[in-house]
């Protein structure tokens, strides 16, 4: 299971700041909310240090936002994408993206799902780069710094109450957490559907 596997790594880890660095930047790459939970987690039972901890999370995942915008950019110079979405509704398209930056980057941090289709898009759309940087740093800050303090009181009372077994609480909490996110997505893209 990936939640152990990066438990252990992270775990093995410790004591040497770079591999702890390493290992959770690349553990955001992967699916950063359960990074974020098992990061917590480790600075609960005091094998990382929580600024070690943030700093990395903050790094990894604001990397991967701006690696998602990236591609976007690059699709937008590759021909046959460039076919798929004519000149004429890039062009309407990039006019509405450059007004709602920043409202686009906010809604998908918070909301699991969008962030892939969204920042790819922005890219594509060629939505200011400085704009985009600095609202997805700001949603970063917000979303990780909460879930991260969140998942520290979380994770010292699993490891008070659970022991050995809090990672079994970590993961109904890891499936909680996605199966909300689903719901929020889904409510969101059925309130859309309706709206339009």
């Amino acid at each position: 299971m990936w939640l152990s596997d990066f438990s252990t790594l992270l775990s093995s880890a410790a004591g040497s700041p770079p591999l702890e660095i390493t290992t959770i930047v690349l553990g955001t790459f992967i699916l950063e909310d359960a990074a974020t939970l098992l990061a917590a987690m480790q600075v609960a039972a005091g094998a990382v240090s929580l600024p070690l901890a943030l700093g990395s999370l903050y790094t990894g995942i604001v990397l991967g936002d701006l690696g998602l915008y990236g591609l976007g950019r690059i699709s937008g110079r590759v021909r046959w994408a460039r076919r798929l979405v004519g000149p004429r509704r890039r062009n309407i398209g990039r006019d509405w993206v450059r007004q709602r930056v920043i409202p686009l980057v906010l809604v998908s941090r918070f909301v699991p799902g969008l962030r892939l289709p969204t920042y790819t898009t922005l890219g594509f759309l060629k939505a200011p780069f400085a704009t985009f940087a600095a609202a997805a740093i700001l949603a970063t800050l917000a979303w990780t710094s909460m879930l991260f303090f969140i998942s520290l009181k979380l994770g010292m009372l699993m490891l008070h109450y659970l022991g050995p077994y809090r990672w079994v609480g970590l993961a109904v909490f890891v499936v909680l957490l996605i199966v909300i996110g689903r719901i929020a997505a889904r409510w969101q893209m059925d309130k859309a559907g309706k709206d339009a």
